[in-house]
């Protein structure tokens, strides 16, 4: 014959049934966990495999790179080249900790992006075409890393693959097509600076016809060759100084106007220099230390830009939170 329950004792049932209930629920859940972080691919392991298959790319690629490294050097207008791979590795770096923290994917979304990239290779190789080539390596990089990574991981790394491109020599069809706008521009500007300094000038095309001189503005004044390296200085520095993405986006746009306003400027500056002491000024060193001088003039600028676009928007943000008065 039983008793009958008391309410103490069925409230202690009940109490130790939900602690049951709730444990074997814990257990479920953290074991749940335990097989997804089996199941995930370690982090090192993957770097490993993802550092060998980019060593087999850089075996393919390696006359392509050998030659593209000559063209850094032997080409003053890409000479930053050399620093770009390395700016690149730090940007990579700098989000090592973010990488570790992700949840590898592989996303079969990489293999088309990976064909694509090949393709690009066997095509520039055919038509002799080395932008085209060079190009498809930093398209088979990151199909690389969507494969193995997935697609959280092409985000966080998208900034340091796009930055590659500053590494590789534009087309001829694309320098020639920029740069003959930019000589007319220069000529134009220079003209208009001497004709209202009251030095007689005539200008004919790219040519500047002063009293016992005529400057030709050619392609290695167009300023093309500033305005690749102050567009890489306005991406790194962008990337450094601003804390937003429409700033450094910003900033990238503006040293575009900049570098090209400073080559008109050192432009007039050779057509006064060669008006004033001879046309030797307009040559050799002279011509070499004003192109510096403008470029760092430009530099100057370029800080001052970002320094106006990171105080963009702080006194409105301090007005609004400031106490009001009495």
């Amino acid at each position: 014959m039983g008793f009958p329950l008391t309410p103490h004792v069925f409230s202690r049932q009940v109490s130790d049934t939900v602690n049951k209930s709730n444990t074997t629920r814990e257990n479920m859940v953290n074991e749940k966990n335990h097989e997804e972080r089996g199941t995930q691919p370690r982090f090192g392991t993957v770097l490993f495999l993802l550092t060998v298959l980019v060593g087999i790319v850089g075996t393919l690629y390696f006359e392509i790179l050998w030659d593209l490294v000559a063209d850094w050097y032997n080409d003053p207008d890409y000479s930053h080249g050399f620093l770009v791979p390395l700016l690149s590795g730090y940007f990579v770096w700098e989000r090592r900790r973010s990488l570790q923290s992700i949840f590898i994917q592989p996303s079969l979304w990489g293999v088309p992006l990976l064909a694509f990239g090949l393709f690009m290779l066997v095509v520039g190789s055919i038509g002799a075409e080395l932008y085209t080539q060079r190009a498809s390596l930093i398209v088979v990089l990151a199909g690389l890393v969507l494969l193995i990574l997935g697609k959280e991981c092409v985000f966080k790394l998208s900034l340091p693959i796009a930055f590659l491109f500053f590494m590789i020599p534009l087309p001829a069809i694309v320098v020639n097509t920029i740069a003959f706008p930019l000589q007319i521009f220069a000529a134009q500007a220079a003209t208009f600076c001497l004709f209202n300094l009251g030095i007689p000038v005539l200008r004919e095309g790219n040519l500047i016809a002063l009293a016992g001189v005529t400057l030709e503005v050619a392609e290695a004044c167009s300023g093309l060759r500033s305005l690749l390296s102050l567009l890489t200085l306005g991406a790194v520095y962008g990337y450094f100084s601003q804390d937003s993405t429409w700033r450094r986006w910003a900033l990238v746009l503006l040293s575009i106007p900049i570098a090209i306003i400073a080559n008109a400027m050192r432009v007039a500056g050779t057509g006064v220099l060669a008006n004033t002491w001879g046309p030797e000024a307009a040559e050799g060193f002279y011509h070499t230390f004003e192109g510096w001088l403008i470029f760092i003039v430009a530099f100057i600028l370029l800080l001052g830009c970002g320094s106006v676009l990171s105080r963009f928007g702080k006194g409105k943000f301090r007005g609004e939170s400031a106490p009001a008065g009495p």
